[in-house]
């Protein structure tokens, strides 16, 4: 028995010793408009092979999604295939309405904005394979009874966006991650991605894992592409011919799904300081630039939610968040500096992100951090202690 018992301890004692480290990764990248201003990265990307993190390797960003989305569709506008104000329902070929407010027709402009009165419920926004757009939204827990579109009441939700992708794929016959490729990251030569499937596989082997509470929850590939790069259909089936244009615009996730490194996403950041120019080539024009900056809207105490996904956020454009806004009560500043940064942060899977330019200083700061519990601590503003760590982290990258 002391025998069994000694090599009980003994094996507990080696898998303690071998047991992957989960302790996350630190990345930042600060920028200007010419290019990079420094970098930094630490951490294990892959715990099980003790892969170390780069500023080049690709993660989950989460939300900042949301903002390279609003470039694809600030392109097709020029193109004239996409009208930010025009109804929803006219690419999609059924009524798009909050059914507390009949007759207020749904745009992408309040799609973006985040007030077209669409709230975000058990995750619906996440609609598996043959499941349909138009059902969700025939939910009428779908939609704030409140509010209506006509409100311009603010509330951040993720079921926002995929309804600009199923327009987008309505608009172009196109599937959404194989558009994004064609419209922005081609263009603006990321090596990024939503979902894997239209990634290289070095960008593949080069995945950080993400894990939250020490266990891997998302991108633990080591190496390989995921089985299926969607929510699975209600039989566990991943058939991707079963795709058709427009009706399941949330499957390749174009509220958080894109996979960037931090040196990619900062290339972002520049064509924005660019004003929709990057390294000579012209991904937007100045007035569209200009359409997602805004802001479209401003907190004033009763036209908008502030708690929730929506605490912190005060000022808001087209998928870009304005920090340091003033507004009464608003914690909106991580750096805690009263400069106005602009971008859009990303929280999901222990990861907190963030891209934030400061056009009157003509610089710039993409960042990430992993391996958070589910509640991590908040600091100063509305933003968690982790995310102004890294925020400072990255600032501190500009020098001079």
């Amino acid at each position: 028995m002391r025998s069994l018992a000694l090599l009980t301890l003994l094996l507990t004692a080696c898998a303690t010793v071998t047991a992957p480290k989960r302790d996350g990764v630190r990345v930042a990248v600060s920028f200007d408009v010419a290019g990079e201003r420094g970098a930094s990265a630490e951490g294990i990307a892959d715990p099980a092979s003790g892969r170390r993190v780069t500023p080049d390797d690709p993660v989950r960003i989460a939300s900042i999604s949301k903002l390279v989305v609003a470039i694809g569709v600030m392109r097709l506008v020029e193109q004239g295939r996409l009208d930010l104000d025009r109804p929803v329902g006219d690419w999609l070929g059924y009524q798009v309405e909050n059914p507390a407010f009949r007759g207020q027709k749904v745009t992408l402009r309040q799609l973006l904005g985040h007030t077209s009165s669409l709230r975000d419920h058990d995750d619906q926004y996440a609609i598996p394979l043959g499941g349909s757009l138009r059902a969700v939204l025939a939910d009428s827990a779908s939609w704030d009874p409140a509010h209506g579109p006509h409100a311009a009441y603010f509330a951040y939700a993720n079921m926002n966006f995929p309804v600009v992708a199923s327009v987008m794929e309505r608009a172009t016959g196109e599937r959404f991650d194989r558009l994004m490729q064609r419209l922005v990251i081609l263009p603006m030569r990321l090596d990024a991605c939503f979902n894997w499937p239209t990634c290289t596989d070095a960008r593949v082997a080069r995945a950080i894992e993400l894990d939250q509470d020490g266990k891997p929850v998302k991108d633990d590939l080591h190496g390989r592409r995921p089985a299926c790069p969607v929510q699975p259909a209600a039989d566990g089936s991943c058939e991707l011919d079963r795709w058709h244009a427009g009706d399941n615009g949330s499957l390749f996730a174009p509220q958080g799904g894109l996979r960037i490194s931090a040196r990619d996403l900062a290339r972002v950041g520049r064509m924005l300081l660019g004003q929709g120019t990057i390294d000579g080539a012209r991904i937007l024009t100045p007035a569209s630039v200009a359409a997602m900056i805004g802001p479209a809207w401003r907190y004033d105490g009763r036209n908008g939610s502030n708690d929730g996904e929506s605490e912190g956020v005060c000022a808001y454009g087209l998928a870009i968040h304005h920090l340091a806004s003033g507004a009464p009560g608003c914690a909106d500043d991580p750096e805690g500096k009263n400069r106005r940064w602009i971008g859009h942060s990303g929280d999901a899977y222990g990861l907190r992100s963030g891209l934030w330019i400061d056009r009157d200083r003509g610089v710039g700061v993409a960042y990430f951090t992993t391996g958070l519990p589910a509640d991590p601590r908040r600091g100063r503003s509305a933003f968690t202690a982790a995310e102004e760590e890294a925020f400072h982290r990255a600032v501190n990258l500009i020098g001079r």
